[in-house]
């Protein structure tokens, strides 16, 4: 591609972190957008002179994306974008660009699909191996959320902070993996269900997960994480008719 070709897409600092991180926002988000209009990727010295940067912070932001899956080198084919298929969805920045791209219904109804599989098992996980200090960290983000239906809090922060909670307090490390992709995607989701609502998530419903764990109830914990994506999955479907 030539560089008077490529997307414009001048060097910003992304929540405070650093170029190589910025160019790796500008260049991940073209790619997944649709902005370079075939496989071949610009070398990086086109990349450097286009965005006015260094060559290692070029190397760098490359390297990151192939580790992301949305890059690969190819013999005698340079540097290639790779389909969507092969993206890595569990990565936070590959969603976050995702969710940016397009509003999508159908992307919403997956994510939820995936949340529906882990949260409630790790609420049920919760409610027999939480610690004191996780089982904490659940009721302040409950309490978070009170305060928020009283404009004391951020609605979405709170809401965020709640389910990152749970799946902290699981004690499964992989089940705790998932919540930089809960928290990037949670905040489009809640937007979305948010507006069709009027009104922000159930605390109540909130409230019972809690509770359930707190009482080391299983069962109950699973029930109640369950009817809350459930809820969301129901409105979901209910917009896309």
């Amino acid at each position: 591609m030539n560089p008077r070709e490529m997307p414009s897409s001048p060097l910003r600092t992304v929540h405070g972190r650093s170029l190589t991180y910025s160019l790796l926002d500008s260049l991940g988000r073209s790619i997944v957008i649709g902005d370079f209009d075939n496989r071949i990727f610009p070398t990086e010295a086109a990349l450097s002179k286009h965005h006015g940067v260094s060559r290692s912070v070029t190397r760098e932001a490359v390297k990151m994306l192939t580790t992301k899956g949305l890059l690969s080198a190819r013999p005698r084919q340079g540097t290639v974008i790779e389909p969507s298929t092969s993206w890595n969805l569990f990565d936070s920045d590959v969603l976050r660009w995702l969710l940016d791209r397009k509003f999508s219904v159908e992307l919403l109804r997956q994510f939820n699909q995936l949340r529906v599989a882990i949260e409630p098992e790790a609420a049920a996980l919760a409610a027999r191996f939480a610690t004191p200090a996780q089982l904490s960290a659940i009721e302040h983000g409950l309490n978070r959320m009170q305060l928020a239906e009283l404009a004391q809090d951020d609605v979405l922060d709170a809401d965020i902070a709640f389910h990152v909670a749970v799946l902290n307090a699981s004690g499964n490390p992989f089940y705790a993996q998932f919540r930089d992709v809960v928290a990037t995607a949670l905040r489009s989701s809640i937007r979305f269900t948010n507006r069709i609502k009027g009104r922000s998530a159930s605390v109540a419903d909130h409230a019972a997960v809690s509770s359930a764990i707190l009482k080391r109830n299983p069962q109950r914990a699973r029930t109640a994480m369950t009817k809350i994506i459930g809820d969301v999955l129901t409105l979901i479907d209910t917009a896309k008719k």
